[in-house]
């Protein structure tokens, strides 16, 4: 039984946000002993107190602790850890020194073992919750969800360090926004960037400091320098660094460009991103190239790929080449088959399946990263691909109307999962198997119950671990028609 800690303060003088808080089992400022009997989608700790949920960040599942009550809904509250009173043989010392500050990862004192237990649940959890799908293992005929596949180092494992630049004391800093807000932590390592991802942006700072380059303040608006980024080729090598600033010139920009390049060695591309709006996306419209060429290179499995300042490219190369040898393995081309390829991107999943497939269609939104696709095809010699700009839920139809049909479809889609057009048309193609990517266990749940009503079968799910040490998961799927 939960046993209640701390004072027994009368609680007439306290304000509610509702009437309906005082009948709660627990009342905010308190503190209680809670069982922790899973983890939330932000790694925070699932408590019970009598019953009642409470979302604790830094408690393990199987935890005892002691919790003090810092907001209150009608069905769940949040609290704040004060003592791990059972600790869970999964606890381990965070090995970051900022680990607590930084809201870059939220993991690390989870093993890894269990970070991997943990991840392949929340997909497990999210298919018969909100697929209302039967799992193997719960169902004589079920879905089989495979152990996540994770990594044999899961460290410095980022070829993509964005680092946002600031003030603290009228010093330039750089590093991570502190967990929920935008106060930037200044570092000069971090545990799961490559290694020289982080030397190249410690080089950047110094040089910067050492000119005089004003830092950018979100709250005013004035200074140059936003963000800097650094992109590697973890096969090649190759080094690109961007530039994020609020006007194309500002003083000593030249000089700028001329250390970097002096300072780091195997850098191929220094490019500066200019945005002047008011805003906290990274990226604003235009791009130059300061010095160098306008990409770098870098091979997932035996496909090179360009990748220029502004393309998508999966951060983790290693466990991208799993995830993609998973999809094309689940695909099961023969060598005739027409593929599309929704939000294809780069063209990464479509140059894989072109190697295997008669001919694939990939489409996507961007048209950069179109652009940078079909210069990825000529790259790697392959002229059975084709693809077009716009909306994956208003071309495939078109292509549909126009008579092209498909035998197997891939989706890869952003976290809110595919659009019902896009779905409606799956279906109405009706292709001998689908293949679902996704970056979000609740988005693909709702997406695979809809495939299955429309006439698939969930066969198998690979979950994949792209980001260790953080609550992310890629996953998987294979579908094939129930009439196949």
């Amino acid at each position: 039984m939960n046993k209640r800690t701390g004072s027994s303060k009368a609680r007439s003088g306290k304000k509610t946000p509702s009437s309906a808080l005082i009948d709660l089992p627990v009342q905010k400022n308190e503190e209680y002993i809670a069982d922790i009997v899973g983890l939330g989608y932000d790694g925070e700790g699932v408590g019970r107190v009598n019953g009642f949920t409470l979302f604790i960040p830094g408690a393990l599942p199987g935890e005892q602790v002691r919790t003090k009550v810092i907001g209150l809904k009608k069905q769940f509250g949040f609290g704040k850890l004060l003592e791990v009173v059972e600790t869970s043989p999964d606890r381990i010392a965070a090995p970051c020194p900022i680990y607590n500050q930084c809201g870059g990862c939220q993991l690390q004192h989870l093993s890894y073992e269990g970070q991997l237990r943990h991840k392949r649940q929340i997909v497990v959890d999210a298919l018969e919750r909100i697929g209302k799908l039967n799992v193997a293992g719960s169902s004589e005929d079920g879905i089989v969800v495979h152990p996540v596949s994770g990594m044999d180092n899961p460290w410095q494992y980022r070829n993509k360090a964005q680092v946002p630049i600031g003030e603290i004391d009228g010093g330039l800093v750089g590093g991570f926004y502190a967990q929920g807000s935008h106060r930037i932590i200044d570092m000069e390592a971090c545990l799961i960037q490559h290694e020289d991802n982080d030397r190249v942006v410690s080089q950047v700072k110094a040089i910067a400091r050492r000119l005089g380059i004003k830092p950018y303040n979100e709250e005013t608006g004035h200074g140059e320098l936003r963000h800097v980024i650094v992109k590697i080729g973890f096969r090649t090598s190759d080094i690109m660094v961007v530039l994020v600033t609020r006007q194309a010139n500002f003083a000593n920009k030249e000089q700028l460009v001329s250390e970097i390049r002096e300072a780091v060695p195997g850098v191929k591309s220094i490019c500066q991103n200019i945005n002047a709006k008011l805003t906290n996306v990274i990226f604003g419209d235009h791009t130059d190239v300061l010095w160098g060429s306008d990409v770098i290179y870098d091979f997932i499995g035996d496909v090179k790929f360009a990748i220029s300042a502004r393309s998508f490219y999966q951060v983790n190369p290693v466990q991208t080449e799993v995830l993609y040898r998973t999809a094309l393995n689940y695909a099961g081309l023969t060598g005739s088959e027409t593929v599309i390829d929704a939000y294809c991107g780069i063209g990464t999943i479509s140059l894989f399946l072109a190697r295997q497939a008669g001919h694939v269609h990939g489409v996507e939104i961007v048209a950069e990263a179109i652009a940078d696709a079909r210069r990825n095809a000529e790259l790697n010699d392959l002229h059975n691909v084709s693809f077009a700009v716009g909306k994956a839920e208003e071309v495939i139809p078109a292509w549909r109307a126009a008579g092209i049909t498909a035998d197997v479809i891939v989706v890869d889609p952003p976290r809110k999962g595919c659009e019902p057009e896009l779905l409606e048309t799956m279906i109405a193609m009706r292709p001998e198997r689908i293949v679902y990517v996704s970056c979000n266990p609740a988005t693909l749940a709702r997406d695979l119950r809809i495939l299955e009503d429309g006439g698939y079968r969930t066969v198998e799910v690979q979950p994949v671990d792209m980001f260790p040490h953080t609550v992310h998961i890629e996953t998987v799927a294979g579908l094939c028609r129930k009439d196949s």
